[in-house]
């Protein structure tokens, strides 16, 4: 996802849980910084883009701070897929005295 687009929207951050939030700030307050960067030396040629992350930082801001005060609710953690059983190399059947009988005649 684009930080400065449309699609980072108070709707969808809702659906973002804290450490995705606290994430998607981190990465745009990178942006940003490059964005300055940019500009100071001259390179940046569309100042719009400066804008555009000032507000996402914005959005994600007020969002984590309706979710401190209880406005907002957090959304509950996505379930975990359920580990599938591990299966060991041997047979189930196989005792360690058989496969020493076994050996001792081969």
């Amino acid at each position: 996802m684009a930080i400065g687009s449309k699609n980072l929207a108070p709707t969808e951050l809702d659906s973002f849980e804290d450490s995705r939030l606290t994430e998607e700030l981190r990465r745009a307050k990178e942006e940003l910084f490059n964005l300055r960067f940019q500009s100071a030396t001259g390179q940046l040629e569309g100042h719009g883009r400066v804008r555009a992350v000032k507000r996402d930082i914005a959005r994600i801001y007020t969002v984590m701070r309706e979710r401190e005060l209880g406005i907002r609710t957090t959304p509950a953690p996505a379930p975990l897929p359920e580990a599938k059983p591990k299966r060991s190399r041997k047979k189930a059947d196989e005792t360690p005295a058989d496969t020493a009988a076994t050996e001792e005649t081969n």
